[in-house]
């Protein structure tokens, strides 16, 4: 069986005492990454990332995900780097391309088409390739030498082409599962799909079709990569029931989705039923469209905690 690796995604912080104890106890209930979106209202990725490995002992780090029109990519770099540095090489770096366009318009940063978005995320991932290979910059060589002060890079050599972080590149459209293929070492599936004529950031949950054509889609692009990538799925939502029809129910009675029960209680991207039920969904997702990687809100942290127990032991992983 696979090697699963589960995480979770920071909705907000109290105080720094109530996130330490949120992250210990995402690590004691066998948890492998906690990530941090780069939305407004959202707490600001970095520092959160770096409060969140010095509370714990080996959790792992990153962004799900930044959006790539956001960012200078030179400072970004720079980001990255001290990151990777003061968490000890824990930092993966997710990259999208953005889609809640009143982001945009409250930060007054230009909304482009879709198209013009993805050639930025493009852009951006081999910038900072070549920001972390340089080196440094040649303008520091003097007082680096004076001073012994180090060369800022990031510590793992593992993503962006093996000079930085593990890279992994999320998204449902076709350009940016293409992006994802050529340059991600993990390539995530989004649960959320732009439900059409509507605003941008509008989402509909994904169908188990959906799932499997994008999957479908991102391995045929990998090529020979694609055995060698992660996939991820970004699920929605946790529900713990002993009745998952009525849950699925409840569920688009209150999310208003045009989905249907069956569809529900099929699609990867959320979660319903026993520890049992939904651990075997996990392993049959798994079998399905080759998901290792699991990420849940993090208002369901904890209801999800038993059924990482329950795979690992199922899958022996």
């Amino acid at each position: 069986m696979p090697e699963f690796r589960f995480a979770f995604n920071v909705f907000g912080v109290h105080s720094p005492e109530d996130f330490a104890a949120t992250c210990r106890r995402a690590e004691q209930h066998g948890y492998d990454t906690v990530f941090a979106g780069d939305h407004l209202g959202m707490p600001s990725p970095f520092p959160t990332l770096v409060a969140a490995a010095q509370a714990t002992e080996r959790l792992r780090v990153g962004t799900l995900v930044l959006n790539a029109p956001f960012w200078n990519p030179a400072l970004l770099a720079r980001e990255i780097a001290t990151t990777d540095v003061l968490t000890g090489g824990r930092l993966e770096v997710g990259l999208g391309s953005g889609h809640m366009k009143w982001e945009f318009d409250e930060a007054g940063i230009e909304w482009r088409p879709f198209g013009e978005r993805a050639d930025q995320l493009e852009r951006l991932v081999d910038q900072l390739a070549e920001q972390f290979a340089a080196g440094g910059y040649d303008q520091q060589a003097t007082l680096r030498e004076r001073f012994g002060i180090p060369v800022l890079r990031p510590v793992q050599r593992t993503g962006f082409g093996g000079y930085g972080p593990p890279l992994i590149v999320g998204g449902t459209g076709e350009r940016v599962l293409r992006i994802a293929a050529r340059t991600a070492d993990v390539i995530g599936i989004a649960g959320g799909f732009q439900v059409p004529g509507q605003p941008p950031g509008t989402l509909r949950l994904g169908t188990a079709e959906e799932a499997d054509e994008r999957v479908r889609f991102a391995r045929e692009q990998a090529g020979d990569r694609a055995d060698r990538v992660e996939f991820q799925a970004l699920v929605q939502a946790v529900v713990v029931t002993d009745d998952r029809r009525a849950a699925a129910e409840k569920y688009l009675a209150g999310a208003g989705s045009t989905m249907t029960v069956d569809e529900l209680l099929e699609t990867p991207f959320v979660l319903l039923g026993t520890v049992e039920e939904m651990a075997e969904q996990v392993l049959r997702d798994h079998e399905r469209y080759g998901f290792t990687y699991y990420a849940v809100h993090g208002p369901f942290m904890d209801a999800f905690a038993p059924v990482i127990e329950r795979v690992r032991a199922t899958s022996g992983s």
